[in-house]
């Protein structure tokens, strides 16, 4: 698959990258393909939690499930206002999945590893999470930190005070960083904070409607300096 970008942006993207010392990475469907869709075992693992925590059926889990996540950002960040439910239990529960799915790629660590300075993972998941999907990829050794939204105090992208709180605790300078998204609406606060922002394009048919929806949504918006739907190829460009 080639990298490509937005028809108004170039493909030779180098110089935009030059002052950046400090890359951020997303988790999910980023360095990893949608194809895999790791969300469709996560949804199971949501319903089959919210099902015993609130004792409703099914069909009412999974209307909460989907009700929260639009009102409150996230299914947890909902269950912890509206039922008071301890966010540990719930992320471990959802979390316990097979990863296996996921291919391992040490082509995309090189090019990661090949980028000047701090790279880190910035992910609405955990770091149990982050930690079991980048062991199986094998690029665990290139990152140099991982933040969840335990280290943003439960608030998840695109919430403006979970990036403020993601650069307060990391230390980077947003003016010499660069993100790397594939939901276009989480690169508007690091584009207001002087980021560089890439968006990830997912190129197949993988996840649900609702992503296929939230993963293009947005794409053209000033926001999304660059584009790509080969996250790796796009890194060696740089590095070249």
């Amino acid at each position: 698959m080639n990298s490509s970008t937005k028809a108004a942006l170039p493909m030779t993207p180098a110089a935009d990258f030059e002052h950046v010392e400090h890359w951020v990475f997303d988790l999910d469907n980023t360095l990893y393909p949608p194809e895999c869709d790791l969300f469709a075992q996560i949804d199971v693992k949501m319903c089959e939690f919210i099902m015993r925590a609130l004792d409703v059926d099914a069909i009412e889990a999974k209307r909460v499930q989907k009700d929260f996540y639009v009102e409150h950002g996230t299914t947890l960040a909902g269950l912890m206002a509206v039922h008071e439910i301890e966010p540990a239990h719930f992320l471990a529960h959802v979390h316990d999945i097979d990863v296996s799915v996921v291919a391992p790629d040490e082509a995309l660590g090189r090019a990661i590893a090949s980028l000047p300075g701090r790279k880190i993972i910035f992910t609405n998941g955990s770091v149990t999470h982050a930690k079991n999907v980048v062991g199986r990829l094998g690029i665990a050794h290139v990152f140099d930190g991982i933040h969840d939204i335990v280290s943003t105090g439960y608030k998840p992208k695109p919430m403006r005070e979970a990036y403020e709180r993601f650069v307060q605790q990391s230390g980077i300078a947003p003016e010499r960083a660069a993100m790397f998204e594939d939901i276009p609406r989480n690169l508007e606060v690091p584009h207001d904070l002087g980021m560089k922002t890439v968006w990830v394009r997912p190129a197949g048919e993988g996840g649900t409607e609702r992503y296929q929806r939230l993963s293009h949504e947005g794409g053209e918006a000033p926001h999304v300096h660059h584009a790509t739907d080969d996250l790796r190829t796009f890194l060696e460009s740089l590095a070249r």
